[in-house]
């Protein structure tokens, strides 16, 4: 964790946020209809992330080849030639990039694409505001996830205080893998966690996601103590897709006081969002949990006298 949050720690310094999407009328990030704000920069790696656009802690990159024109003006405004266009095919070798982003500044067609945005306390709140009326009639709000937007903890903290003020139910979806003091100070002005659990296994949780789980499950016992707290369960095939898993997890959520446990199973849409980053994505070969599996494990986390959903 340390390499990221020190260095994200240091952006903080300035009043805005690294932004990469604000996506309205989501229905599965929380009650009602919410405004989600995702924040770029994550101290974890887990394997199968579907949104791998939010790890990086700095700007980069898209590429949607499919709408490309080949008019060549990123090549000609590419300050370290890494783009080029022979036989009609466009090539990025992103070793020599250095993320000017000029190349999608010119580009007319939107085949290339700047993903991150660094915005003010003053202009996210404004964004959130916009859908009011939307959270009112339907019991909603704002919701912020990553990426890990604890990373960016002072602006999710100010944002949050300034849509209190506004009557706007504010969610923090986390990992919960960040310093307990920036969590603690942050759920100050948070109605609901979102708390999301890979693996209760510290060895496995290495393996998937780069980093322990002892912070993790630590943050989470002080987090159940001061906020609404839902458990969100990623179902990853031969990970953690067992009965005897989910026996495990009914024994050690039934005692914490969450509100709820939701089961997300594991699903293929961020695939694509690799090979436009120019990375590979080696999670494959992996089928989602049939949803006789879901079922079943729903059955016995409930039998632990835990409310269950599955897929919100």
């Amino acid at each position: 964790m340390g390499s990221a949050l020190s260095r994200l720690c240091t952006k903080e310094n300035r009043e805005e946020g690294l932004i990469f999407n604000i996506q309205r009328f989501s229905l599965h990030d929380g009650p009602g209809i919410r405004t989600t704000v995702f924040l770029k920069g994550c101290p974890l790696s887990c394997k199968w992330c579907s949104n791998p656009e939010s790890i990086n802690i700095d700007r980069e990159i898209m590429t949607f080849d499919m709408m490309c024109i080949r008019c060549g003006k990123c090549v000609e405004v590419c300050q370290t030639k890494a783009i080029t266009i022979v036989e009609n095919i466009k090539k990025i070798d992103r070793t020599k990039c250095n993320l000017c982003l000029e190349c999608a500044k010119v580009c007319p067609s939107g085949a290339i694409q700047e993903v991150g945005k660094y915005m003010s306390i003053e202009q996210v709140v404004k964004e959130i505001k916009k859908d009011k009326p939307f959270y009112i009639n339907s019991n909603g709000g704002v919701t912020f996830s990553g990426g890990e937007p604890l990373l960016q903890w002072r602006l999710v903290r100010e944002v949050c205080r300034k849509c209190k003020e506004e009557n706007i139910s504010t969610a923090l979806e986390t990992s919960g893998y960040v310093t307990w003091e920036h969590l603690e100070k942050t759920l100050d002005y948070v109605d609901l966690v979102l708390y999301d659990i890979k693996h209760l296994d510290s060895s496995m949780h290495i393996d998937c996601t780069g980093a322990s789980n002892e912070l993790i499950l630590e943050n989470l016992v002080k987090t159940v103590k001061k906020a609404r707290t839902w458990l969100r369960i990623p179902v990853i095939p031969n990970y953690n897709d067992s009965q005897s898993y989910m026996v495990r997890l009914g024994e050690f959520s039934a005692g914490l006081g969450v509100e709820k446990v939701s089961l997300l199973p594991y699903h293929e849409w961020g695939v694509q969002k690799y090979e436009r980053l120019g990375r590979v994505y080696t999670f494959n070969a992996r089928k989602p949990p049939t949803e006789e599996f879901l079922l079943s494990a729903k059955e016995i986390l409930e039998s632990f006298g835990l409310k269950v959903t599955v897929g919100r």
